[in-house]
């Protein structure tokens, strides 16, 4: 068992327990130190010597990477032939929609945009229990990304609601800036220019701190580890000198007390009315971008555009690969946005958001396919 598998293993059991933790929750309190992990072998006691392989196990010098944990939870799930888990239903913290009830709140997004999440979920399928609950023993053993998939959702609603393709979403912003300063007293129409704005001095604000964090991130250990017993005064001399130059260097630097460490929070970025510096979006209404028709709501926007048509080797459920040269800038903003809080790859969202899009536009996509194969015909 090595440390990764260890935390895929914990996982496992916060996934068998339902808890309100997700993936990408587990790994940012391993980033924060609430869970040992980095040099976690300090946390052992005095009578366990470790030295010489240990060292290769436990000498982590490289935070853990979501994809990596995600896919080694699946193989210790298989390998332990561990029975289906239990059902994942409408009031378990892991369901889509209430998971993207909890993103919506942290990027400051409309609560009337749940609705709609609501209604993907429910068109794709994706809140079915079969489809969420994790079945190690099943033919095809695979969990879902449930934080990643909630998110994707967030994604494709906004590109539902505002197309997201660097001109219709200004249109609307124009208009509900103007009806904003005429109905002062109404609730106010939602501004994606205004969001757009607030959130971006927010996130570079949030991600300048967090990679700060990272350059001055210890990664030596007070105890170090080393391959044999004849290495050890070599390697606890080493350690001196380094600890005595951090502690020079520290001084020469910042000379203000480090805050102590905060306790583990499920949320990063926390939005009030009172807060008169930052808007706060939650209750702004979406009415600038819907419309009535009987008694259903419909978008403004009625185009869409899909965020990838290929897929590897007959509409299987690779995407191709994400340059970000081939999007829009605010498509491009949102998914940064959501990977920086989920700490995973620009493009793993990307193509969670494909996926969604292939559930929820079947049929586009089947007739994109049948056109692709035409034209293959046609050539042969």
């Amino acid at each position: 068992m090595t440390v990764p598998q260890t935390l895929a293993f914990c996982y496992l059991s916060l996934l068998w327990q339902r808890e309100a933790i997700t993936l990408s929750d587990l790994l940012r309190f391993v980033e924060e130190d609430h869970i040992p992990y980095i040099n976690a072998f300090q946390h052992f006691p005095e009578q366990m010597k470790l030295y010489g392989r240990d060292r290769g196990i436990f000498g982590i010098e490289s935070w853990p990477d979501y994809e990596d944990i995600y896919k080694k939870t699946i193989e210790v799930g298989t390998f332990l032939d561990l029975p289906r888990f239990p059902d994942i239903t409408e009031d378990c913290y892991l369901h889509p929609n209430i998971l993207c009830m909890k993103y919506l709140m942290e990027v400051n997004l409309p609560d009337e945009m749940h609705n709609l999440t609501c209604h993907v979920v429910k068109m794709t399928g994706m809140g079915e229990v079969d489809f969420l609950t994790f079945d190690p023993i099943a033919k095809m053993a695979k969990t879902v990304k449930y934080d990643v998939q909630a998110v994707a959702i967030i994604v494709v609603v906004l590109k539902l609601l505002f197309l997201l393709d660097d001109n219709l979403e200004w249109s609307l912003s124009n208009l509900a800036e103007k009806h904003n300063e005429k109905n002062k007293k109404d609730k106010p129409w939602f501004d994606f220019r205004k969001w757009y704005q607030i959130m971006k001095k927010a996130f570079d604000e949030k991600k300048q701190k967090w990679e700060e964090a990272r350059a001055k991130y210890l990664w030596k250990s007070e105890k170090p580890l080393y391959y044999s017993f004849v290495d050890k005064p070599v390697a606890y001399k080493k350690r001196e000198m380094v600890v005595n130059l951090q502690k020079q260097f520290s001084t020469l630097v910042d000379s203000t007390a480090t805050a102590g460490k905060k306790s583990p929070s499920s949320f990063q970025f926390n939005w009030t009315e009172e807060d008169t510096d930052r808007t706060c979006f939650h209750g702004h209404s979406l009415q600038g971008v819907l419309k009535e028709k009987g008694q259903s709501l419909l978008t403004k926007n009625s185009l869409y555009w899909l965020s990838t048509q290929k897929f590897c080797r007959c509409y299987c459920t690779h995407v191709t690969t994400y340059e970000e040269s081939n999007y829009s800038l605010s498509y491009q903003f949102i998914l940064n946005i959501f990977s920086f809080l989920l700490r995973i790859k620009t493009s793993l969202l990307h193509e969670e958001v494909s996926l969604v899009e292939k559930k929820l536009f079947e049929k586009k996509y089947s007739v994109t396919k049948k056109k692709s194969r035409s034209k293959k015909a046609r050539r042969h």
